[in-house]
């Protein structure tokens, strides 16, 4: 493995997205609207615990944004095919492992950079903070969160050229997996044939990790959780790193 040819492209991804003005700012506007207008609008009536509602949906909100942000990478990896950036890359003499290792390295990164913006953002609207041991577990939940993610959008782009057919079957993808996470709703209140549905998808973990950590209220143990998104994080790094390790430009 080649450690500077990882350097280098986790590097150009980082500077990619601080150039990118806009997808920092979409990164904030979007949940922090949500969080505003329908936390706000439902405090009144939202009884659990006594949260806030702004405060049990400030974890899904962050859930979101790493979903939204660490999938939607593999276009990244569309628009270096097409600019032909990635050929030039594959055709170095450094192994296709330094390749995808730095590249999900990058898009791990950009996609926590945006996450906690937005916590902070979360914090400066009234949510606690949740002290040093439980904070440095939410930092490890979120990344565990980016990983499986991120690879799960290199491994759809690994076989895909067009990026408005990335974006369709993202959306498809993308909408049943967060509608289905809880981070909008308690999942001991749902129908026993939605839960079903509820515990296979590994960001109904993910949410219930940082709610957790940021509100100490849970539907699993933190053990689970962890062990259900380590898992996530191991299969889609496994199938991504063969799907774009076999990939043809």
């Amino acid at each position: 493995m080649n450690l500077d040819a990882v350097y280098i492209l986790w590097l150009r991804e980082v500077k990619r997205f601080l150039r990118s003005k806009s997808r920092i700012i979409g990164s904030l506007a979007f949940p922090s609207l949500i969080l505003i207008i329908i936390g706000s609008g439902l405090n009144p009536v939202f009884t659990m615990g006594g949260l806030k509602y702004s405060e049990f949906l400030a974890p899904g909100m962050i859930g979101m944004v790493l979903l939204f942000s660490s999938i939607s990478f593999g276009i990244m990896i569309i628009l270096d095919r097409q600019f032909g950036f990635l050929k030039e890359i594959l055709v170095a003499p450094i192994s296709r492992t330094s390749i995808i290792l730095g590249k999900a390295l990058g898009g791990v990164t950009t996609s926590m950079a945006q996450a906690l913006l937005f916590l902070a953002v979360c914090f400066a609207m009234g949510i606690p903070f949740p002290g040093p041991a439980k904070f440095a577990l939410l930092i490890t939940v979120m990344v565990l969160i980016a990983v499986g993610f991120v690879l799960l959008g290199i491994a759809f782009s690994s076989r895909m050229k067009d990026f408005h057919g990335f974006s369709l079957i993202m959306n498809f993808v993308i909408m049943p997996v967060f509608f289905l996470s809880g981070a909008f709703f308690p999942l001991d209140r749902l129908p026993e044939w939605l839960k079903w549905l509820v515990y296979v998808d590994p960001l109904t973990y993910g949410v219930d990790a940082l709610r957790f950590c940021l509100v100490n209220t849970a539907a699993f143990p933190i053990w689970i959780s962890l062990c259900a998104l380590t898992a996530f994080g191991a299969v889609t790094t496994l199938i991504g790193t063969l799907l774009f390790s076999t990939s043809q430009i």
